[in-house]
């Protein structure tokens, strides 16, 4: 061997117990490897000495692969090195981790294990332990519950380590300080190259009464309750689930608070679009109160669509509150007057709707309120009424004249031509009046001078 090693010009090593070294796979003996690590004879690994491997990496070992070995003894009884593989992996494991606790790396493994603490994992052959306290999403063992530690299992994790001690064979990792520092630099790569209007594929990660939370890759960005969907008032829990994989469209990114705007309505587009494509400026048509807010009324016209009332296109006269008019949830007419495609808005009028939809049926109050919906529009949404129309209101009744009686025509429904002219009294001069005071009339006095 000396001699073959000599030819070659490789210059032998002298090694100790616990060195650790990169050899040659030269052949197997059994179940055993057999490496040259450059000294003055060859090394065995034993099956003992290999339970780190898997089956498949065991039987993955070839002549001519390089493995890393720990010197066990340098001198057997029979002349051979006895090496460990485990005890490599142990030693390159822990140099591996001493660096990752000062460089502050973060870095993938596998969970092995579990215990009520937390979970056990195996860097490169050393035990860590991640603490429950330290794991995401780990729900404790409890007298009513089992917990979910076995869970994780097999699956990798994300860690960091929080502490090393060689002497006291203690690490502790950390998949929530991982995450953190993950998310944190993932957050700001996503800032980087996000573009506002663009769509982005993303999932739930939190349903609140106010919005939704999206996770676009490391960053989560909200979904305002009014970004939701192109219907108002919508409940998000019914709407949508934890997990639920959706499209979002990118309003906002505020690159200094590291906010993210999103909204899923506008990520389908296509729904407002096909619904008002049946539209026109000028056209008439019934939608149904959905909202009142003091400037307006949001109407529903058809489907998802929704237009607004402005207050000043309510009614003619001046009011301080759409309710004066309308109520939620009530039918009405509306003219469209703008439509703003870009915006997804529609402009909308009730007082200007007012001819044409008296001329199909619409019956308006006082208020310039609805008093009676066309039977085909009230079957169209529902809408309970009487069978007939109410009454038309009366006509007011003028000052001082007296009310008709019953089954008479009043003065108002009698045709001008039809009433007898009144008799217009002359002023009363001087002289009459004081004829008058003394008793006595003209016509006495004319006796008189006769």
């Amino acid at each position: 061997m000396e001699e073959l090693l000599a030819e070659e010009g490789r210059d032998l090593i002298e090694l100790g117990r616990g060195d650790v070294v990169e050899g040659i796979v030269v052949g197997r003996e059994g179940p055993s490897i057999i490496v040259d690590v450059g000294a003055k004879s060859e090394g065995v690994v034993t099956p003992n000495e290999m339970h780190s491997l898997t089956p498949d990496q065991r039987d993955a070992i070839q002549v001519g692969h390089a493995i890393l070995v720990y010197v066990l003894q340098p001198d057997s009884e029979d002349g051979q090195m006895m090496l460990s593989v485990d005890r490599a992996r142990g030693e390159q494991g822990w140099r591996e981790l001493q660096a990752k606790f000062e460089s502050g790396d973060i870095f993938e493994a596998i969970v092995a294990g579990f215990n009520k603490g937390g979970l056990l994992v195996n860097v490169e052959g050393v035990n860590a332990f991640v603490p429950l306290s330290q794991v995401m999403g780990a729900a404790p063992e409890t007298e009513t519950s089992g917990g979910n530690l076995n869970e994780f299992v097999g699956r990798p994790l994300r860690l960091k380590v929080i502490e090393i001690n060689r002497r006291r064979n203690r690490v502790i990792l950390s998949e929530r300080a991982a995450m953190q520092e993950w998310r944190a630099e993932q957050k700001d790569r996503l800032l980087a190259e996000l573009r506002e209007s663009e769509i982005r594929r993303g999932h739930i990660t939190s349903i609140r009464s106010f919005g939704v939370f999206v996770d676009l890759g490391g960053a989560d960005g909200l979904v305002h309750l009014s970004e939701l969907s192109w219907e108002r008032d919508i409940n998000p829990e019914e709407q949508f689930k934890v997990g639920q994989d959706v499209d979002v469209y990118v309003m906002k990114v505020d690159q200094e608070s590291k906010k993210i705007g999103l909204s899923i309505r506008r990520a389908r587009p296509e729904q407002w679009d096909e619904v008002v494509a049946e539209y026109e400026v000028g056209q008439v048509a019934p939608g149904q109160v959905t909202k009142l807010v003091t400037f307006g009324a949001f109407v529903r016209i058809d489907g998802p669509v929704e237009g607004l009332i402005h207050v000043s296109e309510l009614v003619d006269r001046r009011i301080t509150h759409p309710r004066e008019v309308v109520n939620e949830n009530e039918v009405v007419p509306v003219k469209i007057v703008r439509i703003e495609r870009d915006r997804h808005r529609l402009g909308l009028s009730l007082r200007q709707a007012r001819v044409e939809a008296e001329r199909d049926g619409w019956i308006f109050n006082e208020d310039g309120g609805i008093a009676w919906i066309p039977p085909a529009v009230a079957e169209k949404f529902g809408v309970e009424q009487a069978d007939a129309p109410p009454p038309p209101p009366p006509e007011p009744v003028a000052q001082g004249e007296p009310a008709a009686e019953a089954g008479e025509p009043s003065a108002a429904a009698t045709p001008a031509e039809a009433r007898p002219a009144q008799v217009q009294e002359k002023p009363q001069t001087a002289m009459e009046a004081a004829l008058e005071r003394a008793g006595l009339s003209g016509q006495d006095l004319s006796g008189h001078d006769s």
